[in-house]
């Protein structure tokens, strides 16, 4: 077989100088065609369930509400893999769906989920959609640190400062918090006082 096609080649030079060059040409047009990124975007099609659930350890967050989305999620159509991870005060559910998935069908399956859902979580306690972004993930973490201000101060600027920000930025898709103390102002109210 290869014998034939080497002595055909011999016999015929034009056209595998033809065909060497079609192949060359076709290369450097595809080179010119394809696009450049910095961070291709080579991931799955995935959607994220971020569930704040404040003031609750890993524990509780993953007895309570990262189980309870996480066999939810299982039964949304066309996903592939569920992964669920559970911090201090908040809750992430990855679902990754099949290949060729069409990312907006994929969020909504995963919103009537959420609403099935809704009524296995504790009173209070709301997942929402993450952004709608690639799966390429955090590409950017960092602390904020003071000898001056508490934490309480510090998770004050970061979510009614720097976080608009960093939003105004060509590219960000999200600005997650994470850590601090969330300022919360409670009123007690006396009702006997409201008589009067």
């Amino acid at each position: 077989m290869i014998e034939a096609i080497i002595r055909a080649s011999l016999r015929q030079p034009l056209v595998v100088l033809l065909a060497v060059g079609a192949v060359v040409v076709g290369g450097i047009l595809a080179i010119l065609r394809t696009p450049v990124d910095a961070i291709p975007d080579l991931s799955d099609v995935q959607v994220i369930v971020y569930t704040p659930f404040e003031g609750q350890g890993p524990r509780v967050v993953e007895d309570q509400v990262t189980y309870p989305l996480t066999t939810a999620m299982l039964a949304v159509p066309g996903a592939r893999d569920v992964r669920g991870f559970s911090n201090f005060g908040y809750s992430m559910v990855y679902v990754l769906f099949e290949d060729g998935t069409d990312l907006y069908w994929a969020r909504s399956r995963v919103l009537e989920a959420l609403a099935t859902a809704r009524s296995r979580l504790p009173e209070g306690v709301n997942p929402a959609l993450g952004p709608d972004a690639t799966g390429v993930g955090w590409v950017y973490m960092y602390t904020l640190t003071s000898d001056n201000h508490d934490l309480s101060e510090l998770r004050s600027m970061q979510d009614w400062f720097l976080r608009f920000e960093l939003m105004s930025l060509p590219g960000v898709a999200e600005v997650a918090s994470a850590g601090g103390f969330v300022r919360q102002y409670q009123i007690t109210v006396d009702p006997e006082k409201l008589r009067a």
